[in-house]
């Protein structure tokens, strides 16, 4: 592994997320963006599933949208990001609130006594929000729901939770295309006008994502690509971090110094490689090793020569690829997804943003 290199080669509905940000989390670079290409694929699959069934269990119910759903799981566990989500929607490892027992942690102030004797939430010591869209065990035994066939209702399925959510925000009938109906079915979910404010917003940021996602004229494997990036957003960086799986521990340390092995999420290869894995493309770890896969594209051409979907690599030594140390996932119109260096997280950058461009590569 050298030192030039970024990217380095692995060895082998209670007190809710909001609720803890509203406690001081850091968590800002998690929530900002807005298209639905910060969505994991799976779990916007699961939102919309829940749209198709919920006519089943709310045939009076009007206006029920994916993007109302993933507004909501966007504020209670940002989509799960950081987890992985099996073909079948579990959720690994499972996604617990604060527990609450009114000792005012993560802003609990009400103690709530066990109603599932542990089953959802790991503890019969009282009760704690569980799954994507932190629910109660009291409301899941209510509003629960098998969406993905296996004949259990589990709020840590991505599947069951989101068609638990639309029941829950369904309510008796509501019609969400009014405005008003779908702040009170929000304001259920958490009396606080924060919440309802918060949620709204990003209700409106994906209505408007999903009438044009912003990858018009991108299609088949490179948008496969890009989505998987782009779901990645706010996922930290992690020197050594990142397989064909997804966010994963790293190592020590990049040339700063800093350690990945107390950071799960992906260095700037390790971003690549889950992205190109999405659409059956094996990669080598390294920036360096992947400026050998594809058609090269010299920087000579300028980043006029780039297309949706390329590799874009920068280093040292312009020309020589022995000296590559970082490489990004060109989105277009001058922009990069990037997973820059430690203390950052994955975002969107300008294709200037770093140092010594070095070209592209064309792999589909």
């Amino acid at each position: 592994m050298s030192a030039a290199v970024c990217c380095a080669a692995p060895v082998s509905t209670a007190i809710s997320a909001y609720a803890a940000l509203q406690a001081g989390a850091d968590r800002q670079d998690a929530i900002e963006g807005g298209s639905a290409a910060d969505i994991p694929a799976r779990m916007l699959t699961a939102y919309k599933k829940a749209v198709q069934q919920i006519g089943r269990h709310a045939p009076r119910c009007r206006g029920m949208r994916w993007p109302i759903l993933a507004a909501v799981a966007k504020i209670e566990s940002n989509h799960a990001i950081g987890h992985t989500i099996t073909a079948s929607g579990d959720i690994h490892p499972r996604i617990y609130g604060v527990l609450l027992n009114g000792s005012g942690t993560g802003g609990n102030t009400t103690p709530f006594p066990d109603t599932d004797h542990g089953r959802w939430d790991g503890t019969a010591t009282g009760e704690r929000a569980v799954g994507p869209f932190q629910f109660l065990p009291s409301t899941w035994n209510t509003v629960g729901a098998d969406a993905n066939g296996d004949r259990e209702a589990d709020p840590h399925n991505a599947d069951d939770a989101a068609l638990g959510a639309a029941i829950y925000l369904c309510g008796d009938g509501r019609d969400l295309t009014r405005r008003a109906q779908l702040k009170a079915a929000i304001y259920q979910y958490n009396h606080s006008t924060a919440y309802l404010a918060n949620v709204l917003g990003w209700v409106d940021k994906y209505s408007a994502a999903a009438n044009d996602p912003g990858l018009s004229g991108v299609s088949g494997t490179v948008r496969t690509v890009i989505e998987a990036a782009l779901a990645q957003r706010g996922v930290p960086y992690s020197w050594g971090g990142g397989s064909t799986t997804g966010p994963s521990y790293g190592i020590c340390c990049s040339p700063s110094g800093k350690s990945g092995a107390h950071v799960k999420g992906f260095d700037c290869s390790g971003l690549t490689l889950y992205a190109f894995a999405r659409a059956g493309v094996r990669l080598p770890r390294t920036a360096a090793a992947q400026a050998g896969v594809g058609r090269r594209i010299p920087a000579r051409l300028g980043t006029g020569a780039l297309t949706p979907g390329d590799l874009v690599f920068y280093a040292h030594v312009p020309g020589r690829d022995s000296t590559i140390y970082h490489v990004g996932i060109y989105l277009g119109h001058g922009q990069m997804i990037n997973a820059a260096r430690p203390g950052t997280v994955v975002r969107v950058d300008a294709v200037a943003a770093m140092s010594g461009y070095a070209g592209g590569a064309r792999l589909l």
